[in-house]
């Protein structure tokens, strides 16, 4: 069914791709967002850039070019989400934060495709010709096409969740309507889409946000509020270890006996998306219990998407534990897609088969010796570095003193 899908996407794209061969005459269409919206952070804030999401044709299946679960899944590989990605036109007006509150017209169009549950069906018509090319991020998922914004219409009616209805249209705070959809089965997805057209929050205070900001912003609202679950639970009984790769991103991901820590090791091997170089490239980051008050400037969008799935896991069994990430981008990952691919294959690791070991040193030898067959990484200077595994080593020694 999956492949009977793909190949009826792809299939479409070629045909459209056909039929609109002279992209630079493109000036008018009918088609179908996903839905997908994208507010751009290059102008000067708060200045942004809106866009629509769009092929250039209707298409029944239009959600499948912005379902990011459904190709992790599915077992997407990169090439086909590329192409997917590149057959997305953005149709974009250039806008102020505060013009959410306002009536605008391409704003009120954009909102209600963003916060629509089903494809919306559009007609577009652009203000100039269409430009190609997509700019890598470690964030955001790419698109391939972009053209100014002239006049758009949404044919037929746009099917809203009376949940999301009921939060957009009450006086509550942005991360308490978060917290309540999250709670009713809307994935940071949707969450992360409805943030960004400024429809969430007190009236006074609502703003469209920048996509890359409301991808990370949802990540840590749900991480948060979860959060507050976990720290309340007993530890762990045994000490963790999961592991699994998705698009050539592995993960070891090493759980102890302890109150909540969480560090991240990310390594960028050569050749991969974000190492063009010759050798080995690495950022971390770390929280301690009290948890982190700065953004964590080093692994970014990815330190967040990796906890999201962690603190999930652990909510699910009711437990708390101390938490060691190491992730490696190989070359086999050759195009960033954004920080989903984090999150699904985090997903995808903690669902592989789980080992249990008595003690600390069998856990990180395990993972040593795994990381090396299955990955071919030694992961033994890693853990010397980390500030996690020091600080409960350091805890030990004072209990064994005391």
């Amino acid at each position: 069914m999956v492949d009977n899908l793909k190949f009826e996407v792809i299939k479409k794209i070629t045909d459209t791709n056909f039929k609109y061969k002279d992209l630079d005459k493109v000036s008018k269409f009918d088609s179908s967002s996903p839905p997908s919206v994208f507010i751009g952070s290059k102008l000067k804030y708060p200045l942004v850039n809106v866009g629509i999401l769009s092929p250039l044709d209707k298409d029944e299946n239009a959600w499948i070019y912005d379902d990011a679960k459904y190709w992790a899944d599915n077992n997407f590989n990169i090439r086909e989400v590329v192409k997917l990605r590149d057959n997305l036109l953005n149709s974009r007006f250039q806008s102020r934060v505060t013009d959410s509150r306002i009536n605008n017209k391409f704003i009120q169009i954009a909102k209600d495709i963003a916060i629509s549950s089903k494809p919306v069906d559009i007609e577009i018509e652009l203000q100039n010709k269409l430009q190609l090319g997509k700019k890598l991020d470690k964030v955001m998922t790419p698109h391939g096409m972009k053209a100014g914004l002239k006049k758009a219409k949404i044919i037929g009616n746009v099917k809203i969740h009376k949940r999301v209805d009921k939060i957009i249209n009450d006086e509550i705070k942005a991360k308490d309507g978060i917290d309540y959809l999250y709670k009713n089965n809307f994935n940071e997805y949707t969450l992360s889409k409805i943030l960004s057209v400024g429809v969430l929050g007190l009236k006074k205070d609502k703003k469209l946000v920048p996509t890359r900001w409301s991808i990370t912003a949802t990540d840590d609202m749900i991480g948060k509020k979860l959060l507050e679950q976990v720290k309340s639970y007993k530890w762990i009984e045994n000490y963790e270890l999961f592991f699994g790769s998705f698009m050539g991103n592995c993960y070891l991901i090493l759980l102890f006996p302890n109150v909540w820590n969480y560090e991240l090791f990310e390594l960028y091997l050569p050749g991969s998306s974000w190492n063009p170089t010759t050798k080995i490239k690495a950022s971390t980051d770390y929280e301690n219990h009290s948890g982190r008050k700065k953004y964590a400037i080093n692994t970014a969008g990815g330190y967040y998407a990796t906890k999201l799935p962690i603190l999930e896991y652990l909510d699910k069994i009711k437990r708390q534990a101390s938490v060691l990430v190491i992730r490696i981008e190989t070359p086999n990952y050759w195009a960033s897609l954004g920080v989903w691919v984090v999150r699904e294959s985090v997903r995808k690791a903690l669902r592989h088969t789980k080992l249990e070991f008595d003690n600390m040193d069998e856990l990180i030898k395990s993972s040593r010796k795994i990381g090396m067959i299955k990955f071919g990484f030694d992961n033994s200077r890693i853990i010397k570095k980390s500030k996690l595994l020091e600080n409960i080593k350091n805890q030990t020694t004072l209990k064994e003193w005391l």
